[in-house]
């Protein structure tokens, strides 16, 4: 959307004068899991990003989301609706709001190691498990977790620590569309949605709504309520 407005330095309200829609969102509120991730999307920019202020990095952020979501819905739309039409709109869904958290912390200077321990500062190993929690804001190694009695409620895999490394090179279109799914990279969400509601000091009310998008194990569903 293209907006021209006037604003005097004495007001808050702005006089608007033009208002042009580029390139409506409308195609991708008609599937409920597509339309809660918009929301996702919609209310973390509002807690992360200052009013009256242009961020460039953070708009081409938003705007490589959905134009992902786009050329997916896109392909969908012109290929026979099924089972696999049905796969390939959540693979868009998820990928889409992983790599949308992942860079909204990065962006915002809350991303922590992801290949380190917070404790005792050890490098995390493709073969190492790491934990974290709502009380600290990186990881914690597996010896340094049994040596504080249990620093983590969650573990971060190493499969989703290796997918958050290959997102943080590559652009979203560069991110693989298949095989995604509400388990996967559940754990790296969760973390990423507890850095963001750390800093800002509340809970995000569409994360939940998010996950529950779509069916999942009752183990993500339980861990999700925590």
């Amino acid at each position: 959307m293209r907006l021209a407005y006037y604003q005097r330095e004495t007001r808050e309200l702005v006089n608007l004068d033009s208002c042009e829609l580029i390139r409506s969102q409308f195609g991708l509120v008609a599937d409920y899991a597509a339309g809660v991730a918009l929301d996702f999307i919609a209310e973390i920019c509002e807690h992360l990003l200052p009013p009256e202020e242009s961020n460039e990095k953070f708009f081409r952020l938003v705007a490589a989301v959905l134009d992902s979501l786009h050329q997916s819905r896109d392909w969908r739309e012109s290929a026979t609706e099924g089972r696999d039409s049905a796969l390939s709109r959540q693979g868009a869904v998820w990928r889409g709001a992983t790599y949308f958290s992942l860079w909204a912390v990065r962006l915002s200077g809350w991303l922590p190691a992801l290949d380190a321990c917070l404790a005792c500062g050890s490098v995390l190993e493709h073969t190492d498990r790491a934990f974290f929690s709502r009380a600290s804001t990186g990881l914690v190694c597996e010896h340094c977790r049994r040596a504080t009695g249990g620093g983590g409620n969650w573990e971060l895999t190493a499969q989703s620590r290796a997918l958050a490394a290959e997102m943080l090179r590559k652009p979203v279109s560069q991110i693989a569309e298949t095989g995604w799914s509400a388990e996967t990279a559940a754990d790296l969400r969760r973390f990423l949605v507890q850095q963001i509601e750390t800093h800002v000091e509340r809970r995000l009310i569409t994360a939940r709504m998010l996950e529950e998008a779509a069916p999942q194990p009752e183990s993500i569903r339980r861990a999700a309520a925590i």
